[in-house]
């Protein structure tokens, strides 16, 4: 956990109904990545921990005969629930509300475990060991992330960039400079070095994979509006009764930035760590 700080349910409230739309999407190829990876049959079990909206979970469904979603949220949950139905796979999934300090949950063995960009809201080495002894024997962690390292320009794209600087300054005018999350503040971020939790916890590797993203994304100024609403640290809740204020100022801050509501971006690559529960799981794969 990160030091004075103490995870509450507030911490996405309200930003279920904007993950979706909002948040950019993983590099095409991470689900035939991971296959390839983890050798993926289409047997098995995933456990996606911290699912939010199912958004890994649900890419992933094809490859799996079950996913186990587990998030705190309820909205989030809900979120999940549709877009399984969407998908054609809620006979295979399920969607079960609780943090990942509460786990096993009894919820059984599984063959992969999934971090997408969760983990470090958590109580860590708690939740690693944990998460280890609900792998079975050959089993895998990964830890799904954006690559933090890549330039992504927009340059040669048609539209302006998004004016992520512009916006970061309105949300601390409405909400202080020290960054946001639930009840609490988080004065320093969110805590790094995994790799050492991981192998405290008796993981053995990792292997890393880089799965390239850069194709060019056009975004509407309601698709930028519901990317900051979902995000922790200006989720709705956050600005109480200056809600519509603050959306009233990003949109005309989006719409100075790019009168005709047009954005383009380049994908993220995605960057994924395999963690393997035991030495021989990853002896077969090196």
């Amino acid at each position: 956990m990160v030091a004075g700080w103490e995870w509450d349910e507030t911490l996405f409230a309200g930003a279920a109904p904007y993950y979706r739309r909002g948040r950019l999407p993983y590099a095409p190829g991470l689900a035939e990545a991971l296959a390839d990876a983890l050798r993926l049959d289409g047997r098995g079990r995933l456990l996606d921990v911290g699912c939010g909206p199912g958004t890994v979970a649900l890419s992933l469904a094809h490859l799996f005969a079950e996913i186990v979603g587990v998030d705190p949220d309820g909205g989030m949950l809900a979120e999940a629930e549709r877009g399984a139905a969407e998908a054609g796979v809620a006979g295979k999934a399920r969607w079960v509300r609780a943090t990942a300090e509460e786990l096993p949950a009894g919820l059984g063995t599984f063959t992969v475990a999934s971090f997408a960009q969760s983990f470090h809201w958590m109580d860590r080495d708690l939740v690693a060991a944990t998460v280890r002894e609900m792998l079975g024997p050959g089993g895998a962690l990964v830890h799904i992330s954006d690559l933090k390292t890549e330039t992504r320009s927009v340059d040669g794209l048609p539209h302006p960039a998004v004016p992520y600087p512009a916006i970061d300054e309105l949300v601390r005018r409405y909400l202080g400079p020290v960054r946001r999350a639930g009840r609490g503040v988080l004065r320093h971020g969110t805590p790094g070095g995994e790799a050492e939790v991981f192998r405290r916890a008796g993981f053995h590797g990792p292997g890393r994979h880089v799965v390239p993203g850069g194709q060019a994304l056009e975004r509407t100024v309601d698709d930028v509006v519901a990317g900051v609403f979902s995000m922790s640290f200006s989720a709705p809740h956050l600005f109480g009764t200056d809600r519509d204020g603050f959306e009233a100022d990003l949109r005309r801050l989006l719409n100075e930035a790019s009168p005709a509501g047009r954005f383009s971006e380049r994908q993220p690559s995605t960057e994924v760590f395999v963690w393997w529960r035991d030495a021989d799981g990853l002896s077969r794969r090196s």
